[in-house]
């Protein structure tokens, strides 16, 4: 009997020091890449209508600028604070554009693009809430140079800034872009 309990005991033990259940890791990074430029060099022509959009978004992108450096406040759309949704709202009512005010309802308005498509003055919208179910953060695209897209938000943590859309936390959280231009 002492000899089965002996046995036993040292099964348990080599069982216990063996592999345990392996962990897996996901990775919640999502890699977002944008095609390069052509190697065409020649210049080419741009439609007028084209060529007032890119004014307009360029316009937009300068209002949206001067609030580089704000504070965040929660509803705010003044220097003395702003939301991200409020950086955009005034930007683009400053430039003679009605949009909603809240970046689920500013998810709406548009047409759904591509990121290979994304071009200055579009609009980049994320979910940041691990909870939350709705889009509830949103930036506007200032420049575009090959993979590396830049837009324009404000954060609770940093205020108003441009970020990197190739950064982790944001391309982690981007869920889509929308073209109201």
């Amino acid at each position: 009997m002492l000899r089965k309990t002996i046995i036993l005991l040292l099964l348990f033990t080599l069982a216990a020091c063996g592999p345990g259940k392996k962990r897996r890791t996901y990775s919640k990074t999502r890699t977002v890449t944008v095609e390069g430029s052509t190697t065409d060099t020649s210049p080419k022509r741009k439609p007028k209508k084209e060529g007032r959009k890119n004014a307009k978004a360029n316009e937009i992108i300068s209002t949206a600028l001067t609030f580089s450096g704000t504070r965040y406040k929660y509803g705010g759309t003044t220097k003395k604070g702003m939301d991200c949704s409020g950086l955009v709202y005034v930007s683009l009512k400053e430039n003679d554009i009605m949009f909603p005010r809240t970046s689920y309802q500013m998810a709406l308005e548009g047409e759904k693009i591509r990121v290979t498509h994304i071009e200055k003055g579009d609009l980049l919208f994320f979910k940041t809430s691990k909870t939350g179910r709705r889009i509830n953060h949103v930036g506007l695209v200032v420049d575009v140079d090959g993979n590396d897209i830049k837009f324009i938000h404000a954060t609770t943590s940093r205020g108003v800034l441009v970020s990197s859309l190739r950064e982790g936390y944001w391309n982690s959280a981007f869920v889509k872009a929308m073209r109201i231009l």
